[in-house]
């Protein structure tokens, strides 16, 4: 059977600004294209179908014809909701939708029914993980304490039991919008982090043949059988070095695999660059990042005028501007917000504690810290969803 996996579409959402829906659009076009060139037998997307809960109507729009489109195809589509996503207003309709061949699987409790597809060799069982968000599903699959790894693990083991029980021979696919243990994020993926701890280990997945991941954009391989698409089109400068593509996965009656990286359109490249902005407007070898989109970091001692203005004559598409004069980082002037750069909420909290107080927290002010954050963030996700 052969799959084509992509995730983390991010319907609506732009590029600092930018308006990416005719990027989408181009990426619906080419992912259709690809299942009817390459002659594809199902279509897999895990995760983050939208940007947020409650989606501009374009979006949905663009979704509306991305699912037409599919079906008219005759080729099985298995979708999942994302931590982006509402899973409630994603899954509306499911049903009558799954008739056409577009199975939409947003409810946590499902996750052991499979989408049964069947190829001239049997059966293939897909498995539905929608994003797991702790604190709303720990009830659902009975485990003591909120954590990734716990629900996901408790969703798998509901995975396997159903295994068992189907003919030998079997093959299995799962859906999950995770972040799994040696993943590489960027910086457009929302934060999941519960008690201190935002990755699972790839084994949880264990006893599947095939496990396709959404949720961090890059396109990566964590095992030979548990691999990310990424994101078709890149949401942050992050992603500068990113290849964007889908898997288009073979997997062979005994469950064997063979994965080949597919080229996703690019509407334009992005360069992150970084100097003095005389340098930056004089340098020949940036000659080549003038139709990029651009991020330009600039180094001067004192703030230039207009730098900006300056910028887009030479670099017309320049979307970002970052002033990072070189200075210590012990240095009185550095920003507040390099200071806090790569640092997590638990961090900085814990920091703020030392600074008012001479001493930072203990263990258990910690743990009364992490409980406050996870508490701050799940609240913050019941409300989106109730929007």
């Amino acid at each position: 059977m052969r799959l084509l996996h992509t995730s983390d579409w991010h319907l609506g959402r732009a590029f600092h600004r930018v308006n990416m829906l005719g990027a989408q659009a181009e990426f619906i076009g080419h992912l259709v294209s690809t299942v009817r060139e390459r002659e594809v037998d199902a279509v897999v997307v895990s995760g983050d179908v939208y940007d947020r809960a409650v989606p501009p109507l374009a979006a949905v729009e663009l979704f509306d014809d991305a699912l037409h489109r599919l079906a008219a195809l005759g080729v099985p589509t298995v979708m999942i909701s994302g931590n982006h996503d509402s899973a409630r207003r994603l899954g509306v309709g499911a049903g009558l939708i799954g008739r056409a061949g577009i199975h939409l699987r947003t409810d946590p409790s499902a996750a052991g029914t499979p989408v049964v597809l069947a190829d001239a060799h049997g059966d293939v069982a897909f498995y539905g993980l929608p994003y797991l968000e702790p604190a709303l599903v720990k009830d659902e699959f009975g485990v003591a304490k909120a954590g990734h790894e716990a629900v996901l693990a408790a969703a798998m083991e509901r995975v396997r039991a159903d295994l068992a029980a189907r003919p030998r021979g079997t093959r299995s696919v799962v859906l999950a919008h995770a972040f799994v243990t040696g993943g590489e994020p960027s910086d457009s993926e929302r934060d999941i982090t519960v008690g201190g701890v935002a990755s699972v280990p790839a084994g949880v997945f264990d006893g599947v043949d095939y496990v396709a991941l959404g949720h961090l954009h890059g396109c990566q391989t964590i095992t030979e059988r548990v691999r990310y698409s990424g994101s078709p089109l890149p949401y942050s400068f992050s992603e500068a070095q990113h290849r964007k593509t889908m898997w288009l996965v073979d997997l062979g009656a005994d469950g064997s695999l063979d994965a080949e990286r597919l080229d996703c359109p690019v509407p334009r490249a992005l360069a992150r660059i970084r100097g003095t902005l005389e340098d930056l407007l004089a340098d020949p070898g940036l000659t080549r990042y003038e139709d990029a989109w651009v991020e330009a970091t600039l180094t001067d001692a004192v703030r230039p005028a207009e730098p900006m203005a300056r910028l887009t004559e030479r670099f017309p598409h320049t979307l970002s501007l970052v002033f990072a004069p070189e200075r210590a980082p012990d240095d009185p002037d550095v920003s507040y917000a390099r200071r806090l750069a790569g640092r997590s909420d638990q961090e900085i909290a814990e920091d703020f504690v030392a600074h008012v107080r001479g001493a930072g927290p203990d263990p258990r002010e910690r743990g009364v810290l992490r409980d406050a954050l996870d508490a701050v963030r799940a609240d913050d996700v019941v409300r989106e969803v109730a929007r």
